[in-house]
């Protein structure tokens, strides 16, 4: 360690809590998504990483000097640990996302303001692959120290004896979890992984939601209808449904048509494209927060969406109302 991270250790350690902030700050948006992971839910991430400083504050005398950002990965990946296990939580298999009523979507906002960790060419892996929402909901599936590994080794770029001792196991056990990790993510997650390659949505998949927004926001479902496959799927955590074909996707938006007028504005979450949508009620003044939609594009077309509701919309910088509307 340098000086003056030395100095800011033993300020810290002294009570100093403005030093502290400076300690843990510049890693705290990255351990949230690392949290995230973990857990796929953007709320008891919050949590969990609270709880995680809240412990390297108590227990930063143990700190023995050595690397600050691996030791605070190790509290907060046994802080997610301890949280899977009281909530008992992981599902046997991932047909849809409504099998996994927790999930919560990340606004690409958040995951930009990660800075590169030290010593290392590239920002955290945020790689679209990574965070999406079909590669969050198979970890779900993971054992939580099978889960924990996948992610340090796979995603983080952790060498295995780094692992292994973050998480108390033998380099044996660590690899032989990953290997399991992999399997299973190799046996659930779709073939066409070069479809979740890029670092961001695309501008045809971009030009594909302004075209969404439009025919949403004029209740227009011929356009609509042609902007997505045939076998559409649409679930709504973390309601237990999955609809499919646009026999469903036609009801839906007869409901939505009687509900009041539409504006959407276009977001991007978990790398992928998205909008958030305001409800204008008969009788009301203004456009209310109401839902985000996360949209899977193949081929051009909407293959899926996945419905939120609005209690997000701060953390995706949106108001409660749309304003100049």
């Amino acid at each position: 360690m340098g000086g003056a991270m030395t100095d800011t250790i033993a300020a810290a350690k002294a009570g100093d809590e403005t030093a502290f902030a400076a300690l843990t700050g510049r890693h705290r948006r990255e351990l949230h998504v690392h949290c995230y992971r973990m857990l796929g839910s953007f709320d008891e991430a919050e949590d969990v990483v609270q709880e995680a400083l809240l412990n390297a504050w108590r227990g930063l005398d143990t700190f023995d000097g050595g690397n600050f950002r691996a030791w605070l990965y190790r509290i907060a990946t046994n802080a997610c640990l301890d949280a899977i296990r009281k909530k008992d939580r992981r599902v046997p298999s991932v047909r849809s996302f409504a099998e996994v009523p927790w999930i919560q979507p990340y606004p690409d906002r958040l995951l930009d303001e990660i800075a590169p960790p030290e010593a290392e060419p590239h920002a955290l892996a945020v790689a679209r692959e990574t965070i999406e929402l079909a590669f969050l909901a198979v970890l779900q599936m993971l054992p939580p120290r099978q889960r924990a590994v996948l992610i340090l080794r796979d995603v983080l770029g952790w060498q295995a004896a780094e692992t292994a001792e973050l998480l108390d196991l033998s380099v044996p056990a660590a690899n032989s979890a990953l290997q399991r990790g992999r399997a299973t993510l190799r046996e659930r997650l779709p073939q066409q992984r070069g479809e979740w390659s890029v670092q961001a949505p695309s501008e045809e998949e971009r030009a594909l939601v302004r075209r969404l927004v439009e025919a949403h926001d004029n209740g227009d479902f011929g356009t609509l209808s042609s902007l997505v496959r045939d076998d559409v799927r649409v679930t709504m955590p973390p309601e237990p449904h999955c609809y499919i074909g646009l026999e469903h996707l036609a009801r839906h938006g007869r409901i939505a048509e009687e509900m009041g007028e539409w504006r959407a504005v276009a977001v991007d979450a978990n790398r992928m494209p998205a909008f958030a949508s305001y409800l204008r009620r008969p009788g009301d003044t203004v456009f209310r927060a109401f839902k985000l939609d996360l949209v899977r594009v193949v081929g051009g077309k909407a293959a899926e969406f996945t419905t939120f509701d609005s209690h997000l919309f701060p953390a995706f910088g949106l108001g409660a109302v749309l304003e100049g509307k």
